[in-house]
């Protein structure tokens, strides 16, 4: 009995300092872990995700679960990890549908989630980074061959990244600043889920110290440096530039004629003055809204760098004093 007592005490102390050892030094974000995420977000069984689907709200209860797992609670004033809202098709002048958000649903309204999952800083006052992707894509279609629009660049790449980097920072010691981290829903159908969550954010948009977006990250953009992802909006604030002197692979969006930067779920948030900006891989990749944006054709090994590459940064700015402004005119005005 004794001998065993000492072989479980030595095996508890093995496990307690393998534990150490991962949290006190750089995290590592494994390429298992990246794929796992791809292999169902991303699967046929998940039919695309569509917008406001049963099968969307599957995969915001996937991202819900692996920030419960991660240990990261709800968001202030939320009993759970998701945040649904009310959406309406409608028929436009021309017979096309599509959908909106709605304060008056009725039985035929449907629903759209988004994931939120918080990790509390240890000293709330100092503000809240937010880290966002959206969780949709666009489901299926009819006619011959793949009816499947996997959505795995766009944008399963960018929920994988804020899972990632919810896994890495609540591991690790506690921030001084809090983390929000958001998958939204709908996005393809107008960017209801950000909508919603930017009339209906659980901290106080003024509480926010900046967003960065993740959109279609798994693959790298020729235009760009080897291994460096772009950022929208770069030269409107001193975000990016910042990250990068970190150690973010970050560069500047070598394509301003197509305004990425108002293009995706980051805008509605810096038109509201939050410094909102959205890291991608590539542009607009090859597989962009076509059935084969599936997992073969991702690089995961650019992608699992990426993500890496921002854990430390991320890290430091939720551990400093630091606070990203817009540059003089950076600043987008709505109408």
């Amino acid at each position: 009995m004794r001998m065993m007592g000492r072989c479980l005490a030595a095996g508890v102390l093995l496990a307690a300092s393998l534990a150490g050892a991962q949290q006190g030094s750089a995290w590592t974000v494994k390429p298992e872990w990246v794929r796992a995420h791809e292999e169902f977000l991303a699967s046929d069984a998940m039919g695309g995700r569509g917008s406001a689907t049963r099968l969307e709200e599957i995969a915001a209860n996937y991202v819900a679960s692996e920030f419960m797992a991660y240990g990261l609670k709800p968001a202030p004033g939320m009993t759970g990890y998701l945040q649904s809202a009310d959406v309406d098709l409608v028929v436009g002048p021309n017979g096309r549908q599509r959908l909106r958000l709605t304060d008056s649903p009725t039985t035929t309204s449907r629903k759209t989630f988004n994931a939120i999952g918080y990790l509390e800083g240890s000293d709330p006052a100092s503000g809240t980074i937010l880290l966002t992707a959206h969780l949709d894509h666009l489901g299926t279609r009819e006619g011959a061959g793949d009816q499947i629009y996997n959505g795995a660049n766009d944008d399963a790449a960018g929920t994988t990244a804020v899972l990632e980097l919810a896994h890495a920072l609540a591991a690790g010691p506690k921030l001084k600043r809090s983390v929000l981290f958001v998958c939204y829903g709908s996005e393809e159908a107008g960017e209801l889920g950000s909508t919603y969550f930017g009339a209906h954010s659980p901290v106080p948009l003024k509480d926010l110290v900046t967003n960065l977006e993740f959109e279609m990250i798994g693959n790298q953009d020729p235009k760009m440096p080897k291994g460096v992802m772009l950022l929208t909006g770069w030269e409107r604030s001193n975000l990016g530039p910042t990250l990068k002197e970190h150690g973010a692979l970050l560069g500047p969006d070598p394509y301003p004629e197509q305004h990425f930067f108002q293009r995706s779920d980051n805008y509605a948030l810096a038109l509201k003055g939050v410094v909102a900006h959205t890291a991608a891989g590539w542009g607009t990749v090859p597989t962009y809204h076509q059935p084969n944006d599936d997992l073969e054709h991702l690089d995961l090994g650019f992608m699992t760098a990426a993500i890496q590459s921002l854990v430390e940064p991320l890290r430091w700015l939720a551990s400093s004093d630091f606070t990203p402004k817009w540059n003089e005119g950076g600043q987008p005005k709505g109408k």
